[in-house]
């Protein structure tokens, strides 16, 4: 089949089956940095045409050999060469494409050795057990040993694809080898080193993980850049993962309490992020003796990044303690130092609670609600930060569904106010969004008293992108609230714009009639809409009569054949003739769409 597959390539392209090497090395040493990157990219079609022995004795030794190239062509090759398996003859010959990664593993560039690390990775699962000793094997030690600390860094993301499928004696030359690169001299690869032992743990047999990789983590733990700290982090949710919970609070706790107390901020930061992968890699009862206490801790601690990543975990990693002390711990360890957050002097840490709070509601049930959530949801409500309270306000679900809205909606209405009037757009755009979650959550009476004519408002906001967004809500309260509260509440409203004295407002009343038709019925459209647009049809400005066209073939599908005969296609045929070309232009184009 394979074989068929190269015949068509050549059928395909039968000038291209006598493509010369001497070309590509022509245009890879042109000049032309384009020019050789849409030489790289082509890689493939050249060697479907050579064919896989033309490709393997004399592409790929030319491609080893002039590995001196911009970043951007290393790049695209390391990128082309972990797809070119079929195209050197299949898994059988796949290490000929060793040697040219294996020079891409070492430039200077990172991420064209990133590149060159992911395609080795990916053709490495394509070799058969024999060929990874006696090909990739070599590749991985040369790598690993070299002299330069790029082709060191290169090495450590290999040892993991390698490593499960070769014999006991090359395992154990391959642990010793990670072993030397976590003390390595040099920063840069002790931290590519750090970076994989968490995946390099996955694959090593449990006994050599606690003699062999557990003395590797601890070591990395205490190195002096907080770079390589920092990633021990994460190999610590990889390695807790594979032990039973006795071993995890043996070997690895003692170095996940330093961690969660190093000096460095960012290593508190990174433990803080990791926070509840961390939870349910070392169990619930270690969760219970050791991490509520360092949770604590990540809350109250003296940097505002590390307080804001803590903050962000605060529902999730209440969610996820033990049902049997889950409320005592929330209570008594979680919300003393919630309720300090609240009242944070960092905005970023006050908003990253805010957009989680809310979800301890359904946790700790109405009373513990009602007591002790509700203050604080309320003093976030009256925040002077816009981004606080709209966290707050998009998650209002949660609570209603625990306590009911009207515990709320008194405070609600001025916080929601302040929003749709801020001065910045960003946020006046960011309520708007929210305003058909708020309608659902707060009913038709609520809303029509308290928040219908803020919605008409921004209809005739300075801002374009409000006018459109408060457009689409209009549609979104119809879907909400359905068609007769349309009919009786917002349609007049709208249909009153189009006498407004601003053009911009008149056309802002087309682009609602656009969308709210998607949302009523022929019947409305026809007894109140249309005739609104027809009369538009005659304004003054041309951007509104060419604005009229377009929704006339918005509308003129929702209709019957009379109503398009009698009222739209006069119309549009009037317009037809208009002294404006682009109304001319916009009216032959419904009467296109129509006809």
């Amino acid at each position: 089949m394979s074989g068929g597959g190269v015949s068509d390539g050549n059928a395909a392209g039968s000038d291209d089956s006598l493509y010369p090497i001497a070309v590509l090395i022509d245009e890879l040493r042109n000049e032309d940095v384009q020019l050789r990157l849409n030489s790289i990219k082509k890689l493939s079609t050249i060697a479907l045409a050579l064919g896989v022995e033309r490709t393997r004795s004399e592409l790929i030794p030319f491609l080893t050999d002039t590995i001196y190239d911009e970043d951007e062509v290393l790049l695209a090759l390391a990128e082309q060469l972990g797809t070119f398996t079929p195209l050197v003859g299949g898994t059988e010959h796949v290490h000929c494409l060793l040697p040219p990664l294996e020079s891409l593993a070492t430039v200077e560039e990172t991420i064209v050795r990133d590149k060159a690390v992911e395609s080795l990775r990916i053709i490495a699962e394509e070799h058969s057990s024999a060929d990874l000793e006696a090909h990739f094997v070599p590749l991985v030690k040369r790598l690993a040993t070299g002299d330069w600390f790029t082709s060191r860094t290169s090495g450590c993301g290999l040892f993991a694809v390698a490593y499960a499928r070769v014999s006991s004696n090359v395992k154990a030359d391959l642990r010793s080898l990670f072993r030397n690169l976590c003390q390595d001299d040099t920063p840069m690869v002790r931290r590519a080193a750090s970076g994989k032992l968490g995946e390099f743990a996955k694959v090593v047999e449990v006994e050599f993980l606690k003699s062999d990789l557990i003395p590797m983590f601890i070591n990395l733990a205490m190195d002096e850049q907080d770079s390589v700290r920092l990633l021990v982090v994460e190999s610590c949710v990889s390695i807790s993962s594979l032990l039973q919970a006795e071993d995890v609070e043996q070997l690895v706790m003692p170095t996940l309490r330093n961690c969660a107390e190093d000096k460095s901020w960012r290593v508190r930061y990174t433990v803080a992020e990791k926070f509840t992968a961390l939870q349910k890699a070392v169990g619930p009862e270690i969760t219970k003796t050791d991490l509520v206490q360092a949770f604590q801790s990540l809350l109250k601690d003296c940097e505002a990044e590390v307080r804001a990543a803590a903050a962000h975990k605060v529902r999730d990693f209440c969610q996820a303690l033990d049902p049997s002390v889950q409320e005592s711990v929330i209570m008594n360890n979680v919300l003393p130092c919630v309720k300090e957050l609240v009242v944070d002097a960092n905005q970023h840490v006050k908003s990253a609670l805010a957009s989680v709070i809310m979800g301890l509601s359904p946790i700790l049930g109405k009373n513990n609600t009602i007591e002790h959530l509700l203050p604080l949801f309320l003093n976030q409500l009256k925040d002077e930060c816009p981004e606080v309270r709209l966290n707050i306000i998009s998650n209002l679900d949660c609570v209603n569904e625990v306590i009911g809205i009207q515990q709320l909606s008194q405070s609600l209405l001025p916080a929601i106010v302040e929003l749709a009037e801020d001065s910045k757009w960003r946020v006046r755009l960011a309520i708007i969004e929210y305003m058909p979650l708020l309608a659902g959550q707060l009913g038709v009476e609520f809303f029509d008293e308290k928040l219908n004519a803020l919605c008409m408002t921004w209809l005739i906001d300075h801002v374009f992108a409000i006018r459109e967004a408060a457009t689409n809500n209009l549609k979104k309260l119809v879907e909400q609230f359905g068609t007769d509260w349309a009919q009786q509440t917002i349609i007049p409203k709208v249909v009153a714009m189009a006498r407004d004295q601003n053009y911009l407002h008149r056309m802002t009343c087309l682009f609602c009639i656009n969308v709210l038709a998607e949302a009523c019925g022929a019947d409305v459209i026809e007894r109140q809409m249309l005739p609104t647009v027809l009369n538009m049809a005659q304004d003054s400005v041309a951007n509104v009569r060419f604005n009229v066209a377009k929704t006339l073939s918005v509308v003129a599908p929702k209709l019957n054949a009379s109503c398009f005969s009698s009222q739209i296609k006069p119309a549009l045929n009037k317009l037809t003739e208009d002294t404006d070309f682009d109304v001319r232009y916009y009216a032959s184009e419904a009467s296109m769409v129509c006809a």
